[in-house]
């Protein structure tokens, strides 16, 4: 009976660590991290910016492009459209400070929150 309980604390602490909700979504993220076909590299300035009206945000170095946003009810999967365009991104993982999420379009990217 011990063991079961330690069990069910250990994957109720693991679950409660990914915070994937579209609230953690909201503000603003910087990749830090891209990968596609084995390849890495460090992007420069280049930001995601999630509202709660279901704004995006895209900014890269001095360009900036609007949209839309939407998170799957599991939180498993991330829509970003920007006009005719729109990415189905899976969530790798994702808590409050960091996301990770990939496509077969851009690879992996990996993000970090910027505090305002």
């Amino acid at each position: 009976m011990k063991g079961l309980l330690t069990a069910l604390f250990f994957c109720l602490a693991i679950g409660s660590s990914k915070a994937q909700t579209s609230k953690e979504l909201i503000g603003k993220w910087k990749l830090v991290k891209e990968t596609k076909n084995g390849n890495v590299t460090t992007p420069k300035d280049t930001y995601q910016v999630f509202m709660e009206d279901g704004v995006f945000h895209g900014i890269k170095e001095d360009k900036s492009r609007k949209g839309k946003w939407k998170l799957s009810e599991d939180n498993t999967k991330l829509t970003i459209s920007i006009s005719i365009v729109s990415i189905k991104f899976t969530v790798d993982y994702f808590d409050a400070k960091k996301r990770i999420i990939s496509s077969s379009e851009t690879g992996t990217l990996e993000y970090e929150k910027v505090e305002e």
